[in-house]
């Protein structure tokens, strides 16, 4: 059964650009019922967004967690269920098992922010047809609906393993069969190795704040170094969190292991015409990665980045800024070692009437949280 993938236009991003066999039709002889099952409202927003770019993709129902998914599923009878992992009440993988009880003919495609292989494989053997990570949804969502529809089962890139590869589509399984050739051992996990590049979507002010002190307190108890970029009214309320946390977090402070920066300084170093220039940008991060571990004595500590930059940028009206900082963000992942964690408040943020920005910035991120 294939379907027609009718002409999507993207805006002026390459990464969302389809590959052209990905946008095959998913069945031209009938529609596909699809129940989207998520806690997070931006994200159901996107998908429901996405999958409407393809006519033969009819939406029937939407839950927001796993008691309600199953009952859904149980009453609609679905032919492919989308559905997260975190979810509140029942987790998808139990609400997963119960589906297979109260609609056995649907199909059930995850989608998680999660890129463990431990969690990939569980979700599979749950009952699960295919498993998606959610930043890559953007372009392999069409693919892998395709391929669950087909009977066959589909595994994101990043997690496609050869103890999986016979059975799985996957953007790189064919090549994973090539390189088992010959091999003395089989290689069990293919992912971006050393890539921390988060972003957290808040519900409020103070969760904003909490998320940033776990964040931190977490990077400076483990010995590394934490360097906080926001606003100067976070960057005091920050600092005040962290010396109240412990005795501890107060001395690493006193060593010089944490740095704080207002937004607005750090953004002047690098910006030019309201965007942020590349090479401006990678040298002001290079040069305080390595100030940092001076000041802390600390020539090869891991430093923990976390701060606001892009979603001031977002909330301002820049949304091309917020993107390409997000990029840029992901340079320093790729080649530096140090954890990323971008915030984003939902109170100050209009997700559902900007999808496409919402889109392209979980892209950027190895995993994207909500709380």
């Amino acid at each position: 059964m294939l379907f027609l993938q009718h002409p999507v236009h993207h805006h002026h991003s390459v990464n969302l650009v389809l590959n052209s066999k990905q946008e095959q039709a998913i069945s031209n002889h009938s529609l596909v019922r699809i129940l989207v099952v998520d806690d997070f409202a931006p994200w159901r927003r996107f998908v429901i967004a996405k999958l409407r770019e393809n006519r033969d993709l009819r939406i029937v129902g939407v839950a927001s967690d796993g008691l309600e998914a199953v009952q859904k599923a149980g009453e609609l009878q679905p032919d492919l269920i989308l559905l997260d992992i975190g979810l509140p009440k029942v987790t998808g993988i139990l609400a997963a098992r119960r589906v297979r009880n109260v609609a056995p003919q649907s199909k059930i495609l995850f989608l998680s922010e999660s890129f463990d292989s431990d969690i990939a494989q569980a979700a599979l053997s749950e009952g699960g047809h295919g498993y998606v990570v959610k930043s890559d949804a953007g372009y392999e969502l069409f693919a892998a609906v395709e391929a669950v529809m087909q009977g066959r089962k589909f595994v994101s890139r990043r997690l496609s393993s050869q103890a999986v590869a016979e059975d799985v589509d996957s953007p790189v399984a064919g090549q994973l069969r090539e390189e088992a050739i010959g091999s003395p051992a089989p290689v069990l996990v293919r992912r971006e190795v050393g890539r921390r590049h988060e972003a957290q979507f808040y519900s409020d002010d103070s969760l904003f704040i909490d998320g940033f002190t776990r964040f931190i307190s977490v990077a400076l108890n483990a010995g590394n170094l934490a360097v906080f970029i926001g606003t100067a009214s976070h960057t005091k309320t920050l600092l005040e969190r962290l010396q109240a946390e412990s005795p501890d977090i107060r001395t690493t402070i006193r060593q010089g292991r944490y740095v704080a920066l207002t937004a607005a300084e750090f953004l002047s170093s690098f910006m030019v015409s309201d965007m942020p220039d590349a090479g401006w940008f990678l040298k002001v991060v290079d040069d305080l990665i390595v100030a940092a571990r001076k000041g802390a004595n600390g020539e090869h500590l891991r430093v923990a980045f976390c701060g606001e930059c892009a979603h001031m940028s977002w909330a301002q009206g820049n949304a091309d800024a917020a993107i390409r900082l997000e990029e840029l963000w992901n340079e320093i992942a790729k080649t530096h070692n140090v954890d990323i964690l971008c915030g984003y408040s939902l109170e100050s943020l209009r997700c559902d009437e900007d999808s496409y920005t919402f889109r392209r910035i979980c892209e950027e991120h190895s995993a994207v949280h909500s709380w």
